[in-house]
């Protein structure tokens, strides 16, 4: 699959999620406020009756890296998820961008730099915004 593959990502998508990750709830919330909204399915696979391998992954390798899987049954992984997702709910010219040389290997290694450390700066900025709140 090439970056730009993810120009043809067909909705409805189904994004499969972190529900316990405080970013990545950010994320779907926004989503659910999104005009588009009924080009996203959303699973949490942190819910009990969450099932990967009926999906031939595993909960870890989900969890290590967003998934998405489109109307046709692609699945776009990690950064492409994020182009896959944004492509079908509109911002095409951005995942475009997004898929230029040079700046494509700096949005993949930004990617993988965020989501090995997603859960530690949820929780950072958690407790921030908590702070703040009080103050």
């Amino acid at each position: 699959m090439t970056r730009g593959d993810t120009l043809e990502a067909r909705p409805p998508v189904t994004l499969y999620h972190d529900g316990h990750c405080p970013l990545c709830q950010r994320e779907v919330t926004w989503l659910e406020g999104h005009p588009r909204r009924a080009h996203v399915r959303l699973v949490d696979i942190q819910a009990p009756d969450f099932d990967a391998a009926s999906l031939g992954t595993s909960f870890e390798a989900m969890m290590g890296r967003l998934h998405v899987q489109d109307a046709e049954g692609r699945w776009y992984i990690g950064m492409d998820a994020s182009r896959a997702l944004y492509t079908v709910l509109g911002y095409r010219r951005l995942v475009w961008l997004s898929t230029l040389p040079g700046i494509t290997g700096m949005m993949d290694a930004g990617y993988r730099w965020f989501a090995r450390r997603r859960l530690r700066l949820g929780r950072w900025l958690k407790r921030r915004r908590q702070v703040r709140d009080r103050g």
